[in-house]
C-alpha cells in the first residue's frame, strides 16, 4: 500500500511549476549559467590557427579527439577558453578522495563535519589549479609542435595557460553556484549539457553517412535500436534497489508509550550513480589530452601508449573496466554508503535488523549485502560503458560515441528531474499547510465570535447581584 507522500508524488502535476516561484527561479538561474558556459565554448584561445585546427579535428574525431570533444562540449575542437572542461577538477577530486581514505590527518578532517569538508574542498581547488596548469602548458607545447599556433613562443604558452586555467576555475565556480542556488548537481550538469550539445551534429553526421552508403542502413537501424534499449536498461537499473528491513522497538516518552515501528533501508544497485564512469574517463583523458595535439612529434613511448590505449583496444577496455569497478566500490563504501556510519546511526536510533545484533554485527551484515549489490552495479556500469566502445570499433563507425556519454545523459537527467519533482512536492506540502492554517484561523474566529455572544450575559451577572 502506497504512503501519502508517494500518492502525492504520483499526482504531482507539472502545471504546479507555474505556481512554484522558488523552483522557477532556481531553474532559470541554472539555465542562465549553463548558457554562459555554452557561450564560453565558442570564445577561442588567442593565437590558434583556426583552419589548421579544423582540419586536425576532422581527422581526430573518430578517436581520442572525439572523446575529448564530447566531454568538453565541443570546446576543444574550437580550442575555446573552456577547452580543458571540468576534468581537472574531477581529477583533483579523485586524488583528494583517495588520499583522504588512506592518509590519517585527512581522515580526521573527514570526521570534522562541515569544517573538515571545507578544508578538503580547498585542497581540491588547489589541486585543480595545479593539474589545469600542467595540462594547459603541455597542451600549449603540443599545439606548437602540431603547427596549430600562429605565433609560437613563450608569450603564446603563457597566454594559453592563463586562459585555460582561468576557464577551468570559472567552470568550477559555475558548477558550485548551480549546485547551491540552482537545481541539480552543477558539475554533472555542465558535463551533461556539453554532451547534449554535441548529439544533434553527431546524429546528423551518422544519418547522412547511412544515407550516402558509407554505413550500412542495417547498422544504422541496429545502432539506434541499441541506444533505445540501452537507455531503457539504464533507467531500470538506476531505479532498482534492495530493501533491508529495519525494526524499531517500543519506547516510552514521559508517560506515553509508543509502539515499535518497521521501516526499510533502501540500497541502490548502483549507489555511486555515474561518478565511477566520470572518474575512469577523466583518468583516461588525463594523459591523452596533451598527446592528441602533438601530431607527428609524439614521442615513441607516447605513440605506443596511444596505440595500445586507444578506444576499442584490449588494454583500453581492460583499464576502463578495472577503473569503473574500483571507483564503484571506493565511492560507495567511502562516500555514498559508509556501512560503519549507517550501523552507528541505526544503533543510536534504537533500530535493528531482525536477527542481527546492533553494532559490529550490523556493520558486517551491511558490508556483506552492499558488496554483493555493488558487484552487480559495477558490472552493470562497466557493461554499459564498454558495449558501445566495442561495437564502434568492430563496425568501424567513423566518429566517437560511448556508453559513458549515454550513461551521464540518462543518470544526470533522472537525478535532475527527481530534484525538480521533490521541489514541486515540497511546494504542494507548503500549500496544504497554508490551507490548514487558514482553516484553523477561520474555525477559531467563528468560535470566538460565538463564545463572545454567550459570554455577554455572565459578564452582566455580577452587576445584578
Amino acid at each position: 500500500m502506497t504512503s501519502a507522500a508517494e500518492q502525492m508524488a504520483a499526482n504531482t502535476s507539472w502545471a504546479a511549476l507555474v505556481k512554484a516561484k522558488e523552483l522557477r527561479q532556481r531553474i532559470l538561474f541554472a539555465l542562465g549559467l549553463l548558457i554562459v558556459y555554452r557561450i564560453g565554448t565558442y570564445i577561442p584561445v588567442p593565437g590558434i590557427d583556426g583552419g589548421a585546427l579544423r582540419e586536425f579535428m576532422d581527422e581526430a574525431t573518430a578517436g581520442l579527439g572525439g572523446m575529448l570533444n564530447m566531454f568538453t562540449g565541443g570546446a576543444i575542437a574550437r580550442m575555446g577558453i573552456f577547452a580543458l572542461g571540468i576534468m581537472p577538477y574531477i581529477s583533483a577530486a579523485i586524488i583528494v578522495q583517495l588520499v583522504a581514505a588512506m592518509y590519517g590527518p585527512w581522515q580526521a578532517l573527514k570526521k570534522e563535519g562541515e569544517m573538515g569538508r571545507r578544508k578538503l574542498n580547498q585542497y581540491t581547488r588547489f589541486g585543480t589549479v595545479l593539474l589545469a596548469t600542467m595540462q594547459s602548458y603541455g597542451l600549449a607545447v603540443s599545439l606548437e609542435a602540431g603547427d596549430l599556433a600562429t605565433d609560437p613562443g613563450w608569450f603564446f604558452r603563457i597566454s594559453t595557460v592563463i586562459t585555460l586555467v582561468g576557464g577551468t576555475m570559472f567552470l568550477m565556480w559555475l558548477g558550485e553556484q548551480i549546485t547551491a542556488r540552482g537545481i541539480g548537481n552543477g558539475i554533472s550538469l555542465i558535463i551533461f549539457v556539453g554532451i547534449i550539445a554535441e548529439i544533434p551534429a553527431q546524429l546528423a553526421q551518422f544519418l547522412s553517412q547511412g544515407r550516402t552508403g558509407a554505413i550500412s542502413p542495417a547498422v544504422v537501424i541496429g545502432i539506434l535500436l541499441m541506444m533505445i534499449a540501452l537507455v531503457a536498461f539504464i533507467v531500470f537499473m538506476e531505479r532498482a534497489l534492495r530493501k533491508i528491513h529495519i525494526q524499531y522497538p517500543r519506547r516510552q516518552v514521559g508517560m506515553k508509550v509508543f509502539d515499535g515501528g518497521a521501516s526499510h533501508l533502501p540500497v541502490k544497485v548502483n549507489p555511486a550513480n555515474v561518478i565511477p564512469a566520470i572518474f575512469a574517463s577523466s583518468l583516461l583523458l588525463l594523459p591523452t589530452t596533451v598527446s592528441t595535439f602533438s601530431g607527428q612529434s609524439t614521442s615513441p613511448f607516447m605513440a605506443t601508449m596511444l596505440a595500445y590505449f586507444g578506444p576499442g583496444q584490449p588494454l583500453y577496455l581492460l583499464f576502463f573496466t578495472g577503473m569503473i569497478i574500483f571507483f564503484t566500490f571506493f565511492y560507495t563504501l567511502n562516500v555514498s554508503f559508509k556501512v560503519e556510519d549507517v550501523a552507528e546511526n541505526l544503533k543510536n536510533q534504537n533500530g535493528f535488523i531482525p536477527g542481527i545484533r546492533p553494532g559490529k554485527r550490523t556493520e558486517e551484515y551491511l558490508y556483506y549485502v552492499v558488496t554483493r549489490i555493488v558487484t552487480v552495479g559495477s558490472l552493470y556500469l562497466a557493461g554499459v560503458a564498454l558495449m558501445p566502445e566495442i561495437l564502434r570499433a568492430q563496425l568501424q563507425i567513423p566518429f566517437y560515441f560511448g556508453g559513458t556519454s549515454v550513461l551521464i545523459v540518462v543518470v544526470v537527467g533522472m537525478d535532475t528531474m527527481n530534484q525538480v519533482q521533490s521541489h514541486l512536492l515540497a511546494h504542494q506540502y507548503e500549500g496544504l499547510l497554508e490551507k490548514s492554517r487558514l482553516r484553523g484561523k477561520g474555525a477559531r474566529g467563528s468560535g470566538s465570535r460565538g463564545s463572545g455572544g454567550r459570554s455577554g450575559s455572565p459578564r452582566k451577572g455580577p452587576s445584578l447581584r
